[in-house]
């Protein structure tokens, strides 16, 4: 399947300052599949190692940081005869053995002309455990789950998402029914590529939910085997309570709801070893609307969601028809599988980070961004109720400021304000090229 990351990888490939390449993301976002899909359409050859399912491959020692040696040996343990410029050197996992990630410092300054490519799915939690980061040594890149254009064109659906990336609205109106028949999937399945693979695949919503549930499964284990006993019940508490915390009005994380009558000094740290590991996403509160946003942050304050809006709707145990069935309402639940979708997409869409406001007066604005130099307020819909208070107030008091509304209408201008449907939420930020 197609990944919008390949062209990245492209160009990080003719970089003429090019550094070993570090690729995160969370588990089962299809790392592995992409990195040696780029190597075999890329490279003369791969040499492939991942050193969490080979007690071999952990026994590479990099304590001596002789990389000419190391080379030696991936080539050794792969088969793979490595030449510079020619081979694609992929190490995968790479959190899982000592003193990897520091490696890749060395790569950086003694084989430039090496292409190396490091992965793993705990890297920020492996820094918490001590292990030394190679900051300024390695360029990076962050694999998420596939979005809803990634999800069409894994569907053969490639004309649609000309079609959006090109913002040729006139056209995506004409097809609006096709494009929400596939937004429904998209929620249900969402873009975990295994079970966007299997849906297309048997097109069966049992397959696709025992595959949700094996993910979560594996994710439950990440949690029980890389901390204590006692931490990661905490971080299971948080995790469970993500679909109470989600359907929530105003969706602010809220301690007690993990756990009764705890505060945030019980539940940092679990929080923290969730955003690490790519499984949820956080927004925090901005006590201003003003450039750079991040100044104006509020850590106190912020929304957690899902990674994926399958998962949610796994972990939720939303019955499939309630998603994919055009007439089935959801209510409440509406409200928390649109913001969520939106925050994924927007995540892995935009390069600016993800904010929200509100104010004493019951104003909230949904998403707050930057883009390029303007601030953008964006709320998001799950129906076609356009009525947008909080965003009209908002920007009639902050002058030059436009509006963004996501809702299942249809592409529309106004003069403060532009309504864009909500499957183009991914692309919308795109450039067509």
């Amino acid at each position: 399947m197609y990944r919008n990351i390949i062209e990245k990888l492209k160009e990080w490939k003719q970089k003429e300052q090019r550094k070993p390449l570090l690729l995160n993301g969370a588990r089962q976002t299809g790392k592995t599949y992409i990195l040696n899909k780029f190597g075999k359409e890329e490279f003369s050859n791969v040499a492939y190692i991942n050193f969490d399912d080979n007690e071999a491959t952990k026994k590479l020692s990099f304590q001596d940081y002789d990389i000419q040696r190391i080379i030696l040996a991936i080539g050794t343990i792969t088969g793979q005869t490595i030449r510079a410029g020619k081979t694609l050197i992929i190490l995968d996992e790479i959190q899982e053995v000592t003193r990897g990630l520091a490696a890749l410092k060395y790569f950086c300054e003694k084989a430039p002309q090496y292409h190396v490519v490091a992965s793993g799915s705990l890297l920020g939690n492996a820094m918490h455990k001590g292990e030394s980061f190679p900051v300024g040594k390695v360029d990076i890149l962050n694999l998420y789950p596939m979005t809803f254009d990634e999800f069409l064109l894994a569907k053969g659906k490639a004309e649609l998402v000309d079609l959006l990336r090109n913002k040729d609205w006139d056209t995506v109106t004409v097809l609006s029914n096709e494009y929400k028949k596939a937004l429904r999937e998209y929620y249900f399945v969402g873009g975990m590529p295994e079970a966007v693979g299997e849906f297309i695949k048997t097109n069966s919503a049992v397959k696709v939910r025992a595959i949700h549930d094996n993910i979560l499964f594996a994710y439950k284990n990440d949690m029980s085997k890389h901390v204590s006993t006692a931490e990661a019940n905490r971080i299971n508490m948080v995790w469970q309570s993500m679909p109470s915390q989600l359907v929530k009005e105003n969706k602010k994380f809220i301690y007690g709801v993990a756990k009764q009558g705890s505060r945030a000094k019980d539940f940092e740290t679990a929080i923290q070893w969730l955003i690490d590991a790519g499984l949820v996403y956080k927004s925090s509160k901005v006590t201003q609307p003003k450039m750079p946003l991040k100044y104006y942050a509020d850590i106190s304050s912020f929304k957690l969601f899902l990674l994926d809006c399958g998962l949610l709707g796994a972990m939720s145990e939303t019955p499939p028809a309630n998603l994919l069935l055009a007439e089935n309402g959801m209510e409440e639940a509406k409200g928390a599988f649109t913001e969520s979708y939106v925050m994924s997409q927007l995540v892995a869409s935009c390069a600016s980070s993800v904010f929200y406001y509100t104010n004493n007066a019951k104003l909230e604005i949904d998403f707050l961004i930057q883009h390029g130099t303007e601030i953008v307020p964006i709320e998001a819909k799950a129906e076609e109720n356009l009525r947008s208070k909080s965003l009209s107030t908002f920007v009639a008091s902050h002058p030059g400021v436009h509006g963004l509304r996501f809702s299942m209408s249809d592409y529309r201008e106004q003069d403060w304000m532009t309504n864009v449907p909500l499957y183009a939420v991914s692309t919308y930020f795109c450039s067509a090229d």
